[in-house]
């Protein structure tokens, strides 16, 4: 079992310097400001921390029933009465401690709770950290509102792209998918790096269509690549 791969360790300096030279490439042929942002994951999901660590006491509970429940007779009787070797409070305890190590093993382990989240859960998870990384990263603060957010989730394994009023007026839902759907190969093929660079391009020739660079066009955003833990 792995730990999550953490955004700040995803890429090395040179890495890091070609996709933000990307970001500059791009930014000459539009009037668009593009703001990539890579994050560790985008939900807490205690929902299914939780779940993992109640079921995960109860496989062990079973396995000690199994292997050290002990069915003693009693002397009392004729045919004997079943005395059970282990009692109510052991089994108490056996649950509470062993739900705190399971706790403890998917916060540590986030892959272990992964098959308890939903996918819908998952996309409205990263819909909505998109949209607070949007505000937060002041993108829609654009004079002319032209600012596009490339978010990507790790964890989750998706991208999300928000856009200002302006361009998503001009663009549309299949063009974001599109365009995450280059991100995401990129990932898949192990190379990350060549994922943004390729989307951040394929983003500047869709924007470069509607919004094309104007004379006196300033760059309002750092052209930065944003890494979250």
């Amino acid at each position: 079992m792995t730990i999550m791969k953490n955004a700040t360790k995803l890429f090395n300096k040179n890495e890091i310097n070609n996709i933000q030279d990307t970001i500059s490439e791009v930014e000459k042929m539009t009037s668009a400001e593009v703001v990539p942002v890579v994050v560790s994951a985008s939900g807490r999901y205690d929902r299914a921390e939780d779940l993992f660590a109640f079921l995960f006491s109860l496989l062990v509970l079973g396995c000690i029933w199994g292997w050290f429940q002990g069915i003693n007779l009693s002397a009392e009787g004729w045919s004997g009465t079943p005395a059970f070797s282990i009692n109510l409070l052991m089994v108490l305890t056996i649950l509470v401690v062993t739900f705190f190590i399971g706790i403890a093993l998917a916060s540590h382990f986030p892959l272990l709770r992964l098959p308890l989240i939903t996918k819908r859960e998952m996309q409205e998870e990263v819909e909505r950290r998109a949209r607070e990384t949007f505000q937060r990263l002041k993108i829609r603060a654009t004079e002319k509102a032209t600012g596009i957010l490339i978010y990507v989730s790790l964890y989750e394994h998706m991208v999300h792209v928000v856009g200002d009023d302006t361009i998503t007026s001009k663009l549309s839902q299949n063009d974001w998918e599109e365009l995450s759907d280059i991100i995401i190969s990129g990932f898949k093929r192990g190379n990350p790096e060549e994922g943004m660079r390729n989307g951040i391009l394929r983003c500047g020739e869709l924007l470069a269509q509607h919004f094309p660079v104007e004379p006196g066009d300033r760059n309002e955003l750092a052209n930065t690549l944003h890494l979250i833990d």
